[in-house]
């Protein structure tokens, strides 16, 4: 029986959006000006292998940084996995320059799967496949009928600012600067955002999805006051004209964390795959410069290499 869409949710986002889609001209000149393949393949990333997973039980907080927007949360003894993608390439982006740090196979028990939109670097079908189909799975308004399409059988919808409650944690679906599409027919279709996950202590952890800077996070902050990590996005931001209004650069990254509140930041979305124009290490090189400009504690950044975790 096909699965229908919620009636709650509109046929489409686009009143959601804060910025203008590319025009074929503008998706063209940005295909030509991501870097050479010698300049890729020079580029060295920092990767370490995953395991084992530091211990993160009640009262802790753990971020594995999986490649890319990939992310293991651990937090208060719940363990998350957001925009899980560990294939070896996506569409618009074959191959990877990284391995991933470990297998869907050698993932822990997870008590959630979120999604903070449906762009291929951020849910790879490949990678989807090899979850067991009972995995709970949280992700935007109009999301459900795709996942379920696909035999997903435990699919929460939500909306901005909307929760629900994961073991000891509360997790909180956000806004995002950004937009959604996986094919020519289906843009906006479904929402996209970013996460807080809330221990029972109080602290938060925040992923922010892919995203650009702007009034959301001080939105975000107000609303949660002792936000201990945030998962930012730093990479895909060159040539600036074209990404400004839907992918942060790392001088508004750290920006963002202020709003955020946030005294730690995780930068991700750099160094996996190849979507945009800057350096393949630029992001990790600007956005310690900026850190450092900033006056914030080196400690708190915590640049950690594909497959490292930081633990509190």
């Amino acid at each position: 029986m096909p699965t229908r869409r919620d009636p709650r949710w509109p046929r489409d986002f686009h009143h959601r959006r804060t910025s203008g889609l590319l025009a074929p001209a503008q998706a063209w000149e940005l295909l030509r000006s991501f870097p050479s393949r010698a300049d890729r393949a020079a580029a060295q990333v920092p990767v370490v292998d995953a395991l084992p997973l530091p211990p993160a039980g009640p009262g802790r907080i753990a971020v594995t940084w999986l490649g890319h927007s990939s992310a293991l949360l651990r937090v208060d003894g719940v363990t998350l996995l957001v925009d899980r993608v560990l294939a070896g390439g996506i569409p618009g982006a074959r191959r990877r320059l990284t391995a991933p740090p470990l297998t869907p196979e050698q993932l822990p028990r997870i008590d959630a799967l979120l999604i903070s939109h449906d762009h291929f670097d951020h849910l790879d079908m490949p990678t989807l496949r090899r979850l067991p189909r009972t995995t709970r799975v949280l992700a935007g308004a109009g999301s459900a009928p795709w996942f379920a399409r696909r035999g997903f059988t435990d699919v929460t919808e939500l909306d901005w600012w909307e929760s629900v409650p994961v073991g000891t944690t509360t997790v909180e679906f956000v806004p995002a600067h950004h937009w959604s599409r996986r094919s020519p027919f289906d843009t906006c279709r479904r929402l996209w955002g970013g996460w807080v996950v809330t221990g029972a202590d109080g602290r938060g952890v925040v992923h922010a999805g892919d995203t650009g800077a702007g009034p959301f996070h001080a939105r975000i902050g107000a609303r949660h006051r002792d936000v201990a990590v945030a998962v930012l996005p730093v990479g895909a931001y060159a040539p600036r004209p074209l990404l400004r209004g839907v992918h942060m650069d790392p001088a508004e990254a750290v920006r963002v964390a202020d709003d955020l509140g946030a005294r730690r930041v995780v930068p991700v979305h750099w160094g996996t795959f190849v979507l945009s124009g800057e350096p393949v290490l630029e992001p990790l090189e600007r956005v310690r410069a900026e850190w450092a400009r900033a006056g914030r504690d080196p400690d708190d950044l915590w640049d950690l290499p594909i497959g490292g975790t930081g633990v509190l």
